[in-house]
C-alpha cells in the first residue's frame, strides 16, 4: 500500500491528509476528517446522498478515486454552505418547507440545489425536476414535490 499525501481545499481552508490512492474515494477521505455531512448511500454513485461540488462541478464523491483528485482541489460540501448559526437559505428552505422525512439524502441534495443555483440563479420548476433527474438525485421518503418547492423558494 503506497500512501500519498494530498493537499485539498476544504469549504476554503487547505488540508493536508494521507490517503491511499488506490483503495479511497472522495467520500472515504472526506468521512476521515470530519466532513460526515457526506453520506455514502449507494457507493455505486446512483442516489446522490455524496455529492460535492469539486472544482465547480458536482460529482459523486463516493466513486471518485483520490487518485484521480488533483493536488489543491476545491471540494464544497454540505458543511461548507452554511453554518449551524447561519444557514444558506436552501438550509433554511428545506426546514421551512418539509424537505426532509428521513434527512439521509438531503445533504446531496441541498449541495445538488446548490450547483444548480450557481449555474441557474432562478430556475423554473420544470428545470429544476430535469437537473435531479440528470443528476440522478435519490430520495425514498417524500419524493420531490417539496424538494422542488424549496429550490424554487
Amino acid at each position: 500500500m503506497a500512501l500519498r499525501k494530498l493537499w485539498l481545499n476544504l469549504n476554503g481552508a487547505d488540508r493536508m491528509m494521507v490517503c491511499d490512492p488506490e483503495k479511497d474515494s472522495l467520500a472515504d477521505v472526506l468521512r476521515r476528517v470530519g466532513l460526515t455531512g457526506t453520506k455514502v448511500g449507494c457507493g455505486t454513485g446512483v442516489c446522490g446522498a455524496c455529492n460535492v461540488i469539486l472544482d465547480g462541478e458536482l460529482v459523486r464523491s463516493c466513486i471518485k478515486k483520490i487518485k484521480n483528485v488533483a493536488d489543491y482541489s476545491q471540494v464544497l460540501t454540505i458543511e461548507g454552505i452554511g453554518t449551524p448559526t447561519n444557514l444558506h437559505p436552501l438550509q433554511q428552505a428545506w426546514i421551512t418547507y418539509g424537505g426532509v422525512q428521513c434527512g439521509f439524502c438531503s445533504p446531496g441534495f441541498i449541495v445538488s440545489a446548490y450547483a444548480l443555483l450557481l449555474q441557474n440563479p432562478s430556475p423554473t420548476r420544470a428545470e429544476v425536476r430535469h437537473w435531479f433527474t440528470v443528476n440522478k438525485n435519490s430520495c425514498r421518503c417524500c419524493g420531490w414535490k417539496p424538494l422542488i418547492d424549496c429550490v424554487m423558494e
